[in-house]
């Protein structure tokens, strides 16, 4: 299965007002500390089992 490449994403922070970039959608601001909830993103997230660190059994 091809993944398309991440796109890189701007948005004004909902909380200080502050020009953030961020990953398909998703962003935190580095100067508050805002993070907009996962779902709020461009794209699905992949589930854990496709994550290269992923290790059957445990749980972190």
């Amino acid at each position: 299965m091809t993944r398309a490449a991440p796109e890189v994403t701007r948005t004004e922070c909902k909380r200080c007002g502050t020009q953030i970039r961020g990953v398909n959608g998703r962003y935190a601001c580095s100067l508050c500390g805002w993070v907009n909830h996962w779902s709020e993103g461009h794209s699905r997230l992949p589930p854990g089992t496709e994550d290269a660190d992923y290790r059957p059994g445990r749980s972190s």
